[in-house]
């Protein structure tokens, strides 16, 4: 059984495949293009499609660090705008021609990307779907016959997996979505923590009610900073994350998994050199 060593290596490498699509133009101009008002509207109805036309109920616990209201803000009004379905094939189209881009030619049209792309979808569409909702649903989307697409595809699949996972280890470890935030900027080094761009807009008022309630547990300190019970937290989290995330590689023998690593370690320096990380 693939070990979390293993699923840890692999998020560094897929990672930066994945996250093209929020530091590139491409699939930003195309969901623009469909006439979606905000970046988030098309982010919320791109996303969200794997799991249905479900209420912003569902979308919240499914991406489950969002601050409250946020999801209802965008759905279901985004994908009254523009079919789901058209949002999400925008998505992917902008993502693939991302990656593509950044890679140029000669690497996206390379036998080593269409070999990392066969790989890389066998593990994502071999893990077991139970508790795993988002992955569940893109379990459900055919994968595209496209190289480029179908690695953009796949890896974005297993962050799915691997973000099912990570909500698991929060809710274990009684750790909220805005709390989870807080834990990761202090981990990075952001000081003081309610900094941090994914939260500093937040209410000030909830932004204290979130650090009293976890200096009140006894994780981070009158200064905002970790204290060890909190570095434990964080670490034990990050640890089952890596462990959960280990069963799609299971799919792949230790020989396919080094060929794997060999072969996305040239497209995953290139994407990170860019930026994408």
């Amino acid at each position: 059984m693939p070990t979390a060593h293993i699923a840890r290596r692999m998020v560094e490498l897929l990672e930066p495949i994945c996250l093209v699509t929020y530091f590139a133009d491409e699939a930003h101009e195309e969901l623009a293009a469909l006439g979606h008002r905000t970046y988030w509207d098309g982010y919320f109805a791109s996303r969200a499609f794997p799991l249905g036309r479900v209420p912003a109920q569902v979308v919240h616990a499914a991406f489950y660090s969002f601050a409250e209201g946020e999801a209802a803000r965008h759905i279901p009004s985004a994908w009254e705008t523009v079919p789901p379905e058209v949002s999400f094939d925008a998505w992917r189209r902008g993502s693939a021609a991302s990656v593509r881009r950044t890679l140029g030619a000669e690497l996206a049209d390379s036998p080593g990307l269409a070999r990392a792309a066969d790989l890389t979808t066998r593990a994502a569409t071999s893990a077991p779907t139970n508790g795993r909702v988002l992955y569940a649903g893109w379990r459900s989307l055919p994968v595209p016959s496209d190289p480029v697409t179908r690695l953009w595809h796949s890896a974005t699949m297993l962050r799915e997996h691997r973000g099912d996972g990570h909500v698991a280890a929060l809710v274990g470890a009684r750790i909220g979505g805005t709390e989870a935030h807080v834990l990761s900027a202090i981990d990075y080094g952001i000081h003081p923590p309610e900094s941090f761009g994914r939260i500093h807009h937040l209410p000030k008022e909830r932004l204290a009610e979130v650090m009293a309630g976890l200096r009140e547990r006894g994780l981070v300190d009158a200064d905002g900073r970790f204290t060890d019970a909190g570095r434990e937290t964080k670490q034990r989290i990050e640890a089952l994350t890596d462990e959960l995330a280990a069963p799609p590689y299971a799919a792949l023998s230790a020989a396919e998994l080094a060929e794997l690593v060999a072969e996305l370690e040239p497209l995953t320096a290139r994407l990170v050199a860019a930026g994408s990380r």
